[in-house]
């Protein structure tokens, strides 16, 4: 689409006589060329011609064209004209008053003229820059097919200014077009072929006395829709295959970073600590004590002292003396696990001894001590 609004969009062009302008566009994205004539004038208009292939400059033509145009102070007038390379520019001027200067440039493209508008007494803005008085002459050639200016600037009082064109253009040759058309009749379309790269050419005639020798011209192009649809849908299934490229690629990242979590998690497995699933265990109450008391069953035959309890006590004394000794009450816990099965005395010594709680085997940083008031 941006090649049809674009690059390829519709423009108007001004052509002076004895123009020859080709227009070659891509055949791939192209396939007709379309002209049609904005201001119609008397005479001859306009030919549109087709050709297979870009036309040769070289057919040599000379015409004339006399001005005389009055200009105030602090205007201007310009001419426009299309001269392909080769082509050159002979004018003759004369200025009626004496005393008065007058600008006479040739310029090249809209901008060139823009910029010396801005500022009529830089010489550097333009392709040929004079300032005239009384009569004389001036010649350029042209390098470049470009759309050219002469134009005239006052800014003394006012004058009368007489200019005689005499220009030697360059043309492009028809002589094998394989298409013509007047659009002195209506618009004219020209189909481009595919293969063969054909070219259109337009030919203004020469100048019309007392008729206006400027020719508006609007071109426009007709797309080649075969192209756009099979491009679309190209472009579609490349972003596709794009996006579907780099799902997979970021599902494979992910899968390897599985891998390496689960590998990491396996090796390890074995340092970190067993957890207590016990919930009796958390606290330092002596609500632990019954499940405290059963997992004391590895302890054989009692306390490590060799002392048993005696027959008619009551059970509910044994369950608040140290499980170790049997002498003292149960006045501490362990850190972390929080089991209260002895004595302060002898969990100290367990603590420095094995370090491991006798109840669930986990590693004992502190033993604290329980105070009673």
């Amino acid at each position: 689409m941006t090649m049809i609004l674009g690059v390829y969009g519709s423009m108007t062009i001004v052509l002076g006589p004895k123009s020859s302008i080709v227009f070659q566009p891509s055949p791939v994205f192209v396939q007709s060329v379309k002209v049609e004539n904005l201001k119609a004038n008397p005479g001859p208009g306009p030919i549109l011609y087709g050709t297979y292939r870009y036309p040769p400059l070289d057919v040599v033509t000379t015409w004339g064209e006399s001005i005389n145009v009055s200009l105030p102070s602090g205007s201007y007038k310009e001419w426009k004209y299309y001269l392909n390379c080769g082509s050159s520019i002979n004018i003759s001027y004369h200025v009626s008053s004496k005393s008065s200067s007058v600008f006479l440039i040739i310029a090249e493209g809209d901008v060139s003229l823009t910029r010396w508008l801005e500022d009529p007494t830089e010489p550097n803005t333009t392709l040929s820059w004079n300032v005239i008085h009384g009569t004389g002459m001036i010649t350029q050639d042209i390098f470049w097919s470009s759309s050219y200016y002469v134009a005239l600037g006052n800014l003394d009082e006012d004058v009368e200014v007489a200019l005689n064109l005499s220009i030697r253009a360059s043309l492009h040759n028809t002589t094998n077009a394989f298409y013509k058309c007047d659009l002195a009749n209506g618009p004219c379309s020209l189909n481009l072929l595919f293969s063969d790269g054909s070219a259109a050419v337009l030919v203004t005639p020469g100048p019309q006395q007392n008729a206006s020798n400027e020719w508006y011209v609007k071109l426009s192009y007709g797309p080649r829709w075969v192209t756009y649809i099979f491009g679309i849908g190209g472009l579609t299934l490349l972003v596709f295959g794009a996006f579907n490229f780099l799902n997979k690629l970021q599902c494979a990242h992910e899968d390897r970073a599985g891998v390496r979590s689960e590998g990491t998690e396996r090796q390890r497995a074995p340092l970190l600590p067993h957890k207590d699933d016990d919930l009796s265990s958390w606290g330092s109450s002596y609500e632990s004590l019954p499940q405290d008391e059963k997992d004391l069953g590895f302890l054989p035959g009692g306390p490590i002292d060799g002392k048993t309890l005696v027959d008619g006590e009551t059970s509910n004394n044994t369950r608040h003396l140290c499980a170790i000794c049997f002498d003292a009450p149960r006045d501490c816990f362990f850190l972390p696990c929080g089991h209260c099965v002895a004595c302060f005395a002898c969990g100290t010594r367990i603590a420095e001894a094995a370090g491991t709680c006798p109840v669930c085997r986990r590693n004992m940083k502190k033993v604290r001590k329980i105070f009673t008031v």
